[in-house]
């Protein structure tokens, strides 16, 4: 892989509802995420995109769908590329989660036989080197918030914050393969001694 093109799935039930969505195949596009995700693939369509890559959910396999608008593109699962594991919060109001996850050291699990943000650091590290290995050139890849903003932010040398800033859905991000291969380096590294980025920082984040 040359070049990345990453975006967050559209709009889905999940996002209208507010709740957290981390086991397959959860919600799907709502009608404005429809339209968002057709916006995507209008945005790409001069892009020679070789492969398309999303997760075990259906609302970034959908977006995907929309995105290449019929194109004979094959496509990828990747799933250490999925949401995070919310443990006990799946299904109930993001937001109590995010309160939760911002007063918690990065290497704690979600109650409930979740994930800790520094192991879904590793994991996205993983997957990001499965995509580096493969062959086509130009790769689009649409994901979830987190893994977007991880990846976006450690691309410009950041470790993650413990609460991350929002990412907009269904808007492409290009990335070259170095910037890819050091963002899956810092996220690996960070997730074996985690410590938050201090919130000053938070203003040099892509949006």
């Amino acid at each position: 892989m040359r070049t990345l093109i990453v975006a967050r799935h559209a709009f889905a039930g999940s996002n209208r509802d507010g709740t957290c969505s981390y086991a397959a195949p959860g919600e799907g596009l709502t009608p404005e995420g429809v339209e968002q995700a057709s916006a995507l693939g209008r945005e790409l369509a001069g892009d020679p995109i070789q492969l398309g890559v999303a997760t075990e959910l259906r609302r970034t396999q959908e977006t995907l769908a929309l995105a290449l608008d019929g194109r004979p593109i094959p496509t990828l699962v990747v799933p250490e590329l999925n949401e995070i594991h919310f443990g006990s919060f799946d299904g109930g109001l993001l937001e109590r989660y995010r309160e939760w996850a911002g007063s918690e050291l990065p290497d704690t699990p979600a109650p409930g036989e979740g994930e800790s943000r520094a192991g879904a650091a590793a994991r996205y590290a993983r997957g990001l080197r499965a995509l580096l290995a493969r062959s086509e050139d130009l790769v689009l890849f649409v994901g979830h918030a987190l893994v977007v903003r991880y990846l976006l932010d450690a691309a410009e040398g950041l470790v993650p914050a413990a609460r991350m800033r929002p990412v907009e859905h269904a808007v492409p991000h290009r990335l070259r393969a170095p910037e890819v291969r050091a963002a899956a380096d810092l996220l690996d590294e960070w997730s074996r001694t985690p410590r938050f980025r201090d919130p000053s920082e938070e203003g040099r984040t892509r949006g």
